[in-house]
Parts: C-alpha cells; structure tokens; sequence
C-alpha cells in the first residue's frame, strides 16, 4: 500500500488534501465530514479585518451613543448585516474563535486559522486568540488590490513583511501566507517573508473579479468556482521555487481531481488545497480524489508521496527551461505551425 503521508508546516498529515478557506468551515458536522471523506486537514474560513474593525466601531458606538462624535467614522464600513449578500459571512471575531474551539473540540484533522487584510490594527491580537483557541497553524490572506499610483511596490513588499513580522512576535505556531502572483519578483518577495518568519507559501490567492450590470450602472459581485485549468500558474511557480525558497507549499485554485493533485506534489507542493470541488461536486469526491492518488502511484510504482514531490520541479527535469522563457517560445512556435499554409 501507497504511503500517501506528508508533512506540512510542521504538522504531520496522513495525506496532501486539505480544505481551503471556505464557507464550508463554519459548521462543526461539515468539517467532520470532510474528516470522514478522507481530508487531512483544514483551513477555516476567514476572519476578515473589516469584520474586526466593524466590531470596534459597533463597540464604540454603542460607548458613546448619543454624542455623534464619531458619525463620520461609523458611517464609513457599511452595515454588514444590512446587506444579504455579505450577511451569511457576517460572523463577528468573538464568534469566530469560539466556533474555532468547538472545531478542535469535534475532530482530530489540523485546523488551521485564517486572517484576511492588510494592515497591522487587530491582526496582531486576534492571531494570538486564534493561537489560544487552539489553531494548529495561522494562514495571512493579504488581500490588497493597489490602485494608487503613488504608491511603489517596494513600499507594498516591505507592508507585507511589517505585518509579518509583527504576527510572528506575537505567536508561536507555524505561519503560512496565502499570495497573489502580482509581484515583480516573486522569487525575491519570498526569500524575504521566510526571513521574516513565514513557514509555509499557498500560491495562490484566487481574486474574484467584479461585473458591471448595465441596466443598474452597478458594479456587482460575482462569484466563479475554480477549474483544473487554474492550476498551471501555481503549479508553474511551486515548480520554480521548491528547492530554492525554505518552506512548505501549498497549491491552491484548480484543485479537483486526483491529477491535479499529483501534479502540485510532483511540482513541489506539500498539500493541495481545495474547495470548489467540494462546492461542486460535494465533499465525498474527496474520497474519489484520495482514491485516485493511490491507484495511479500503485500502477506507476510510487511508494510514498514524499518520493514524488518535487520530483517535476524545476531543478530535477531534464529541460529547467521549460518553466521560463523557453516554454513561451516553443508554445507559439508550435501553434503557428499548425496553422502553416
């Protein structure tokens, strides 16, 4: 029998799939399902800095009801609950830690805390409650879309790693940071944040775009799940940086088969996260995928999943060139042929 164990920021994991953040986490009999289908661990769904910050202001408010003196203020985050479409996520960050407790309470899997923002304010102290909740390990969605052109990357960067550095002093469990790929070197920014203290990369934040309706004039939100196709440009750059960058990654977006699964681990991946999947097709097609893994390494003669990571990485193909440069060249090379007269 395959051995499908692996290790991720220090936690060991009797296989590489694991639940992404998600609404899926927020309640106790679904995480034990995803335990009972097979799952090695999972990333509760976000506490976001705007809900931290909601709560302040609502605090606030109510200690000084009457003066208006923060009207301004108060009137500038939006009434989350006043709103259907941002009401089934409205769940404050006292409710949040307590709903991660009863989650170490009710299972055996990891569960791994989430953060979602951009700037120090409460991240600092909700990370250290997360940690006393009993949170496995802390995963930072730094989800910031840049629009002032003032602003320079490296300013960006060097937020990025304050932020940091500031939860790594605060707490002691492992830390992972969740990524977008919108950084003009992104080799570099990740020697830096495991220099800052970052023990584990999810490559990568998926953003989710806006529409425009054109009867209403109103930019709306617009929710797409994921497809295998995504998964090339994490399993691209997992490919480039294991090996060079000393930590633990985590493919994300485009995980839905046992395929794309062994692929993130050939890659370089620790674990591969997913969701959408789940969203889709339901969490027992979390067996199927665990079922999928083993039967392709038993016919191909894998033992374990730790001899096949990283064995398609950059550093061990025949043809490294593949990952950069030289791929664009011989893609459009051979589409034109195609296409010859």
């Amino acid at each position: 029998m395959v051995d499908l164990s692996t290790s991720y920021l220090g936690l060991k994991l009797k296989n590489p799939l694991v639940a992404s953040a998600s609404p899926l986490s927020q309640k106790v009999e679904t995480v034990q399902q995803l335990e009972r289908a097979g799952i090695a661990a999972v990333v509760m769904y976000s506490l976001f800095e705007e809900q931290i910050i909601y709560d302040s202001l609502r605090l606030d408010r109510d200690l000084t009801q009457g003066t208006e003196s923060y009207a301004e203020a108060l009137s500038f985050f939006p009434d989350l609950a006043a709103h259907t479409n941002l009401n089934q996520y409205n769940i404050g960050p006292d409710v949040y830690i307590e709903n991660l407790s009863k989650l170490k309470e009710s299972v055996e899997i990891p569960v791994i805390g989430s953060l979602n923002g951009v700037t120090n304010g409460g991240w600092i102290e909700y990370a250290k409650k997360i940690e006393d909740a009993g949170a496995d390990a802390l995963e930072l969605n730094i989800y910031n879309l840049p629009t002032d052109p003032g602003i320079s990357a490296q300013e960006i960067e060097n937020e990025y790693l304050s932020l940091v550095r500031s939860i790594r002093g605060s707490i002691g469990i492992p830390i992972a940071i969740k990524l977008s790929p919108f950084f003009t070197n992104l080799p570099n920014f990740a020697q830096n944040l495991v220099e800052a203290g970052v023990n584990g990369l999810v490559l990568f934040n998926r953003f989710y775009q806006p529409d425009l309706d054109l009867e209403e004039l109103e930019v709306v939100p617009s929710l797409v799940l994921s497809n295998s196709q995504e998964l090339r440009l994490p399993l691209r750059w997992i490919a480039i940086l294991f090996g060079r960058i000393a930590a633990d990654f985590a493919l994300t977006t485009g995980i839905h088969t046992a395929e794309d699964v062994l692929k993130a681990t050939m890659a370089g991946a620790s674990v591969s996260m997913a969701a959408s999947t789940f969203l889709k097709y339901g969490i027992d097609h979390g067996t199927e995928i665990l079922e999928g893994i083993s039967s392709w390494m038993e016919e191909h003669e894998y033992e374990s999943i730790t001899q096949m990571k990283g064995s398609m990485s950059q550093q061990s193909v025949a043809e490294p060139a593949a990952f950069e440069r030289a791929n664009y060249i011989k893609v459009l090379s051979s589409f034109d042929l195609r296409f010859a007269p």
